[in-house]
């Protein structure tokens, strides 16, 4: 591993820490800066792998609220429920991405114009989202019913094309169905815990045996790097949206976005 290619792996590292948990879709940034920095991964396992990197942020932050919750489920039903619904919003991913797998990895993840134009759309229907969604009606995220649980685990599913963005598509559809801002946000983070688990342990089994050492090394540098930059996003983004929303996720989207399909249409 030479030291381009460590500093490319710090670089995606950093941009997928700084990404995940805001909408902007941390996987179409990482796709499209590996695509123009000509990085390339066996199986496309290091873009899916690091994002293990965000989750243990995520578990890190959250650990004494998370053992509290487990702790007290034996005996109080709103804990068993939060777990439910949290089980539940996962399950659609689960089902899907198994199924859909061989096609999101071999075919989406390999269209950069596809993520470019999939920013942009996002970004647009998020701008329409933050401007006309519904009151407010569930303030804590902790006790959305389980119908409401479910309704985004599938709207979650979205997040499949690279580019819609994982956090994005949960907290568009929690703000549709009555979500306060922080509430959706909050919702989003205890429900990438189980999904992105679940796609590291699920590509890691698949790209088994296209993996080698040096691909380890740079995954784990990458890991790091998503780990550190996660940990400073999830601390400061409850409270920038609960005060100012969504708005400038929109608007970066589609400047990405359209800068990307810029610089492919002029071949790079």
């Amino acid at each position: 591993m030479d030291n381009s290619t460590t500093l490319v792996a710090v670089f995606l590292g950093l941009l997928e820490g700084l990404t995940e948990f805001i909408p902007v879709s941390s996987t179409g940034h990482v796709l499209l800066a590996g695509h123009f920095l000509g990085f390339e991964s066996a199986g496309k396992a290091f873009e899916v792998v690091i994002q293990l990197g965000a989750v243990l942020a995520i578990l890190t932050i959250y650990a004494s609220r998370l053992w509290n919750v487990f702790a007290a489920a034996p005996h109080d039903p709103q804990a068993r429920r939060f777990i439910l619904s949290i089980l539940i919003a996962f399950l659609p991913a689960a089902f899907i991405g198994v199924l859909a797998h061989g096609f999101i990895k071999t075919v989406l993840f390999e269209t950069p114009v596809l993520i470019a134009v999939m920013l942009i759309i996002g970004g647009v229907i998020l701008l329409v989202v933050e401007r006309f969604a519904p009151e407010a009606k569930h303030d804590d995220a902790m006790t959305f019913p389980l119908v409401m649980a479910l309704k985004i685990g599938f709207i979650q599913c979205l997040a499949m094309i690279p580019g819609t963005s994982r956090s994005g598509s949960t907290i568009v559809g929690a703000l549709l169905l009555g979500a306060s801002k922080r509430a959706a946000a909050e919702f989003s983070f205890f429900l990438s815990m189980p999904t992105m688990a679940g796609a590291f342990v699920y590509d890691l089994y698949k790209n088994r045996d296209v993996l080698n050492a040096s691909d380890l090394n740079v995954i784990a540098i990458g890991f790091v790097c998503a780990f550190v930059a996660a940990v400073f996003v999830v601390k400061g983004l409850l409270g920038y949206v609960s005060k100012h929303g969504y708005a400038l996720f929109g608007w970066w989207r589609i400047i990405v976005g359209g800068v990307a399909l810029a610089a492919l249409s002029a071949g790079f």
